[in-house]
């Protein structure tokens, strides 16, 4: 994911709104054969009442990784506990936070485990 990221970004640099970034990161992942859902509606459940509160996660792969997508010029630290929240909500492990509003995308990935990749209880940022 990280390589089409990249060649993404080589080619379009860091002008683009998110949602032209999103188009194409799902158009490449799915032509590599990959199972992506875009904008996925994450219900919140407290009590077993399901709330719809308007959490949307903008790509998850193969219901395994989340990707959080920003053009922003940079980072605050409320995106990271957003991808985080997600994860708990959604029981995953492995999220990636990516600015292509970087100059130097490499500097705009970041990746955030939900305990650690085997489950435990313990969360963090990278």
């Amino acid at each position: 994911m990280v390589e089409l990221c990249f060649r993404i970004h080589r080619k379009w640099g860091p002008g683009l709104l998110e949602s032209v970034y999103e188009a194409l990161l799902v158009h490449h992942v799915q032509k590599n054969g990959f199972f992506v859902e875009k904008q996925k509606g994450i219900p919140f459940i407290e009590d077993d009442v399901k709330l719809d509160v308007g959490f949307r996660a903008d790509i998850i792969v193969e219901r395994k990784l989340l990707l959080e997508l920003k053009s922003v010029s940079q980072i605050n630290n409320s995106f990271f506990k957003i991808v985080l929240t997600y994860l708990k909500i959604l029981d995953m492990r492995l999220g990636l936070l990516i600015n292509f509003g970087e100059t130097y995308l490499k500097n705009g990935i970041k990746r955030i485990i939900n305990g650690e990749l085997e489950p435990s209880h313990q969360s963090y940022y990278t």
